[in-house]
C-alpha cells in the first residue's frame, strides 16, 4: 500500500504484454467460459459445473482433469495448445495494459491488469502477508512451467493513485470495451486496452512512489518468483500477470476463508474443544442465524486481549477467539478459550496482533494440539464460500469450521512488519474473473 511518507524503493513497473483472448465467435459465451480463481473453486463439484458450461471453459486449463500432476499438467498444455491451433485464443495484436472493471449490484471496482516487473529497482515494493504451502506452489509452478503461460491474474492493492485513477475512469466511461460480459453470479466484467504512450508514462511514473500489498494470490507470487529464478534474466519469466488496485477509490471487500476438515466428525470435534472452549449449540439450526452469532462473538472481542485486559482487538471472540462449527446439520459456537492452554499453544516469537488472530489461534490450538490434525489437502480444505464449506462437510461425514475475517488494517501493519499471516487467512475481493485475459511467457 502507498505511503508517501515512507522511504521505500522504487515501486511496482506494469509493463504492457499481448493479451492472450478467448474469441467470441468461437465460444458459446464470454461468461460461459469463465472461472473464479482455481483455489476458489470448489471441487469437484463446482470444476463439473464449469467443465460443463462451455467445453472451452478456462477450468480446463487452471485445473485439468488426470490422474497424476504431470499429465495434468501436460494436458492442459496440449490443451492450450489446441485452442490457439483452432483460433479459439488469440494474442491481441499489440501490447497494452487492460483497464478492467467489475460490477457487483452497487459494488464497482476498477483497475489495471499488467505484467508486473518482479525483481530490480523496486524490490521490495510489493509486500506479501501469508504464509504459503510448498504442494500448491510447486503445482501452480509445474503448470506455468508446462503451459508457459501466466493464465490467471493476481490481485495486487495500493493506494492514492490520482493520476492513473484518470486514466482509468477516462477509459471506462468514454471508449468502448474490447468484452463485456455477466458471469452466472450476476457480476458484470468489461475490459479496455490502453496502448497510449502518454498514458503508460503517467502509471509507470505515478506507480514508482507506491507500494502494493498481495491482497490475493500469494502461492501464485511465490509461483512467479520461483520460476524467475529457474529462469535467466532478461525473459518473460522476469513477469508476473497481475491486477492492481487503488483501494482509495475502490475498496475491497475482506472476507474469511473457512476450513473442512474431512476426516474429523464434528461429535469429536465438539467433544475435545470443549476442554479449551466455551461451545454452545446454536439455536434454529441456520446458516444465516449462526454466522449472525460469529459476528456478535467477534464483535465483542473488539477492546479485549486475550487475557480479557482492555486494549486494541482483532476479529477475536469474547476474552479470545471465536468460531462456528457446523457438522451434523447443527452448529456450535466456540468461544472464550482457556487463556493459560492458548499461551502456551501459540508461539511467542511474533507481534501480539499475529498472535491473536484467530487463523494462528486456529492452527496453534484446535488444529495442532486439540484435534491434531496435519496440515495437508487430504485433512484440510480451505473454502471461500460458507454455503459450500457447510456442504462440503455434510457430505463428506466431516467439521467445517467457519471463520470471521480479519480487519483490513491488521493485515497491513503486519505485512509493513515483514510477519506473514497463517496461510490463507483472508480473502480480498472481488477476485478478478480467470479467462479473460492470460499472458504468454514467451510473448513477454
Amino acid at each position: 500500500m502507498s505511503e508517501t511518507d515512507q522511504d521505500h524503493p522504487r515501486g511496482p513497473h506494469l509493463a504492457p504484454f499481448r493479451g492472450l483472448r478467448f474469441v467470441r465467435e468461437h465460444v458459446g459465451s464470454l461468461a460461459a467460459v469463465t472461472s473464479p480463481p482455481y483455489d476458489v473453486v470448489v471441487r469437484p463439484d463446482g470444476q463439473r459445473h464449469l467443465e460443463t458450461a462451455d467445453p472451452y471453459n478456462v477450468v480446463r486449463l487452471i485445473l485439468p482433469d488426470a490422474a497424476t500432476p504431470d499429465a495434468r499438467h501436460r494436458k492442459a498444455a496440449r490443451t492450450l495448445a489446441a485452442w490457439l491451433d483452432r483460433g479459439v485464443l488469440a494474442h491481441d495484436p499489440v501490447p497494452a495494459l487492460y483497464v478492467y472493471e467489475q460490477r457487483d449490484g452497487d459494488h464497482l471496482q476498477r483497475g489495471v491488469i499488467g505484467a508486473l516487473r518482479l525483481s530490480g529497482p523496486e524490490e521490495g515494493a510489493v509486500l506479501p502477508h501469508e504464509d504459503v504451502m510448498p504442494g500448491p506452489v510447486a503445482d501452480r509452478a509445474a503448470l506455468m512451467r508446462a503451459t508457459a503461460a501466466n493464465l490467471e491474474p493476481l490481485l495486487l492493492a495500493y493506494r492514492d493513485g490520482p493520476a492513473t485513477a484518470r486514466v482509468v475512469e477516462r477509459t471506462a466511461t468514454a471508449a468502448d470495451p474490447l468484452l463485456a460480459t455477466t458471469t452466472e453470479d450476476g457480476v458484470r466484467h468489461r475490459l479496455w486496452a490502453l496502448t497510449d504512450p502518454a498514458d503508460l508514462t503517467a502509471i509507470d511514473a505515478e506507480l514508482a512512489d507506491r507500494q502494493a500489498l498481495i491482497a490475493d494470490g500469494h502461492h501464485r507470487w511465490a509461483t512467479y518468483r520461483r520460476l524467475q529464478t529457474a529462469h535467466p534474466p532478461g525473459t518473460g519469466w522476469d513477469y508476473g500477470l497481475v491486477l492492481l488496485v487503488d483501494t482509495t477509490r475502490y475498496p475491497l471487500r475482506v472476507r474469511a476463508i473457512h476450513r473442512v476438515l474431512p476426516e474429523l466428525p464434528s461429535a469429536a470435534a465438539l467433544a475435545a474443544a470443549r476442554h479449551v472452549f466455551r461451545v454452545r449449540r446454536l439455536a434454529g439450526g441456520d446458516l444465516a442465524g449462526a454466522l449472525e452469532a460469529l459476528e456478535e462473538a467477534s464483535a465483542e472481542a473488539e477492546g479485549a486481549l486475550p487475557d480479557g485486559s482492555a486494549g486494541r482487538g482483532t476479529s477475536t471472540g469474547a476474552g479470545g477467539n471465536a468460531f462456528v462449527l457446523a457438522g451434523d446439520d447443527s452448529f456450535h459456537l466456540l468461544d472464550r478459550p482457556d487463556p493459560v492452554l492458548l499461551r502456551e499453544a501459540v508461539p511467542e516469537d511474533r507481534p501480539e496482533p499475529w498472535r491473536r488472530l484467530d487463523a494462528t489461534v486456529l492452527h496453534s490450538l484446535l488444529l495442532d494440539r486439540v484435534w491434531q490434525v496435519p496440515d495437508s489437502p487430504d485433512h484440510i480444505r480451505y473454502i471461500h464460500d460458507t454455503e459450500a464449506a457447510v456442504r462440503l462437510a455434510g457430505q463428506l461425514g466431516g467439521t467445517a469450521v467457519l471463520m470471521h475475517p480479519v480487519r483490513e488494517h491488521i493485515v497491513l501493519d503486519l505485512a509493513r512488519q515483514g510477519v506473514m499471516m497463517p496461510r490463507k487467512s483472508t480473502s480480498f475481493g472481488p477476485k478478478p474473473a480467470s479467462g479473460l485475459v492470460m499472458r504468454s511467457v514467451e510473448l513477454g
